[in-house]
C-alpha cells in the first residue's frame, strides 16, 4: 500500500508529532513523517525528528509573531512540496497560515486543538476552560483554514473537569486524546473516507 506524505509544523515540544512518527512506525497509520519544519530554531520538536531519521528543518518565520511573513510562508509550502508531502499536519504551531499556503494543499492541512471547538478557540484553552467552570472539555481534530480554529471539523474527543484541576493537570489528560484522535484522523484522510461538505465533515 502506498503511504501518504506527511509535512509536520511544530513550534514546541512535539510530542504530537512523536504520537504520528510512533503510529506510523507500527503501521497503525498507512503513512510516513518526511519532513518537520519549525518556526523555533531550538524547539524540541526537530530533535525528536532528527532521532527518528526524519528531515528537520528550522525556516526564519520573519517579522511577525502569530503568523509567517508572505514569502516565508511560500517558502514553507516549497519545503514541504520538496520533500513529497501530501498532508499537511499542525503540531503546536503558533501561527495563522494563510490562503498563500493553504492553496498548496487543498483540504490538507489539519490541526489539533484543545478544546471542544467552538468553544475555547486560540491561546490558552485549557485555561479558559477552567475559568469558565466546564464540567467537560476535551480535544478537536479540524481542517484548518485562514480563521483561527474555525476550520471544519473532524474528530472530537471529551474529557471530565475536575474541581481540584490546575492547568497542567488538565492539559496532559487532554493531550492523551489529543494523540489518539489525530492519528485516528489522518488515518481516516490516508483511507480517503474524508469528504469537506461546507462547514461540515462527512466521514465515510
Amino acid at each position: 500500500m502506498k503511504k501518504i506524505g506527511l509535512g509536520v509544523l511544530a513550534s514546541g515540544r512535539g510530542t504530537n508529532l512523536q504520537a504520528i512518527i510512533d503510529a506510523c512506525r507500527e503501521g497503525l497509520v498507512p503513512a510516513e513523517v518526511r519532513v518537520v519544519i519549525s518556526d523555533v530554531e531550538d524547539a524540541l520538536a526537530l530533535e525528536r525528528a532528527r532521532r527518528a531519521g526524519v528531515s528537520a528543518v528550522y525556516l526564519q518565520p520573519g517579522k511577525f509573531k502569530t503568523k509567517l511573513d508572505p514569502d516565508v510562508e511560500i517558502g514553507y509550502a516549497r519545503c514541504l512540496k520538496d520533500h513529497g508531502v501530501e498532508l499537511v499536519l499542525l503540531a503546536g504551531f503558533m501561527r495563522i497560515l494563510h490562503a498563500p499556503f493553504l492553496s498548496q494543499f487543498p483540504g490538507s492541512v489539519m490541526n489539533v486543538h484543545p478544546a471542544l471547538l467552538p468553544a475555547f478557540p486560540g491561546l490558552n484553552a485549557q485555561k479558559q476552560a477552567l475559568e469558565r467552570g466546564v464540567r467537560f472539555t476535551g480535544c478537536t481534530v479540524h481542517f484548518v483554514d485562514e480563521s483561527v480554529d474555525g476550520g471544519p471539523i473532524i474528530l472530537q474527543a471529551v474529557v471530565p473537569v475536575y474541581q481540584d484541576d490546575t492547568v497542567d493537570i488538565l492539559s496532559e489528560r487532554i493531550l492523551k486524546e489529543e494523540h489518539r484522535v489525530y492519528c485516528e484522523a489522518i488515518k481516516l484522510f490516508c483511507d480517503d473516507r474524508l469528504r469537506i461538505e461546507g462547514r461540515r465533515v462527512r466521514v465515510l
